[in-house]
């Protein structure tokens, strides 16, 4: 990192920084369009033991599950707690804020258990642990699954 200063290593800093960012952005490699494909989701986490995975769901089809398929590598990004810092030039104009990027391996969750587990982290994450799922939007929703590889947090807040 450039800037190492700016750099979060502790858990506890990271752990916050995932609690506090409300949307995480993934990466997908289109090859038949030559590009990336960067889409925003909700999500949910676990964060043992440095280990991180992500989870998140969608729609049963649509163009980030083909680019999923079975399994594909992803990059992520989640920033938060933005605040633009003004000064005397334009070149003294900056932003605070708290981020994490990252990238790892996706792929669809393999059975009703682990769909479950990536959903009740997502509604952890947002504040609804414990309410019941009904069985028709469960049936409508496919959950992925990203084991993060490597990622780094970064923060100003000056």
């Amino acid at each position: 990192m450039r800037k190492a200063k700016r750099e979060i290593t502790d858990k506890d800093g990271l752990a916050a920084v995932l609690a506090a960012c409300d949307v995480c952005r993934i990466g997908l490699y289109d090859a038949a369009a030559a590009e990336v494909y960067i889409v925003p989701l909700n999500f949910g986490y676990d964060f043992d033991d440095g280990r991180l995975t992500l989870w998140f769901h969608c729609a049963r089809e649509g163009r980030k599950l083909d680019l999923v398929g079975d399994g594909s590598k992803a990059g992520f990004e989640m920033d938060c707690k933005h605040a633009l810092r003004t000064g005397d030039t334009a070149c003294r104009f900056s932003m605070n804020y708290e981020s994490i990027i990252g990238s790892g391996f996706i792929r669809p969750a393999i059975n009703v258990a682990e769909k479950m587990h990536g959903l009740e982290r997502l509604m952890a994450h947002y504040g609804g642990s414990g309410l019941p799922f009904s069985e028709e939007p469960l049936a409508l929703a496919a959950v992925l699954r990203l084991d993060v590889e490597m990622f780094t947090g970064k923060r100003l807040n000056k």
